[in-house]
């Protein structure tokens, strides 16, 4: 009787472990990252009362740079939003990238790496450059941009609309 009980909530927990998982994946994922300065930044760190984006990119990616530009073309549009841009390379890469794009001029963009954890990669299964998420003040995913829908104009709408 012990075994099938055992047995039965095991298959219980299997079961519902995708509903968990899929649940947490509707929520801002609780990253880390070292900024372009070195200093370790986590995902509480976002300033409350915010929605929040994140990008995960690449410094080497083509498209991470088109978008990075109409992200600046289109700041005034972002200031009450925090935008989080988190890679995998290393931070030796994100400093020229930071630099040449004067990203540390914008006190609502915090640009970093998670290094080979790959911690946020893992968590939306990210396989395409830039990859970006929009999620209310409440922390909930409003929208997920692949890197082939990516489109600050509607991003912007829809931040506008939160």
């Amino acid at each position: 009787m012990k075994i099938r009980y055992t047995l039965l909530v095991i298959l219980v927990l299997i079961l519902l472990a995708p509903v968990k998982i899929y649940s947490q994946v509707q929520k801002v994922p609780p990253f880390q990252m070292m900024l372009h300065d070195g200093k370790i930044f986590r995902a509480q760190d976002l300033p409350l009362g915010k929605n929040i984006i994140i990008v995960y990119f690449s410094p080497e990616c083509e498209e991470c740079h088109e978008f990075t530009n109409a992200m600046k073309e289109r700041i005034e549009d972002l200031q009450d939003a925090s935008i989080a841009m988190i890679t995998y390379m290393p931070v030796e890469k994100v400093r020229p990238y930071v630099a040449e794009n004067r990203l540390y001029i914008y006190p609502n963009i915090y640009i970093g790496t998670e290094g080979n954890s790959l911690f946020v990669a893992n968590y939306f299964s990210i396989s395409l450059f830039p990859f970006v998420a929009l999620f209310d003040i409440k922390g909930t995913l409003v929208k997920k941009y692949t890197s082939k829908e990516v489109n600050i104009d509607d991003l912007i709408n829809r931040l506008k609309s939160l």
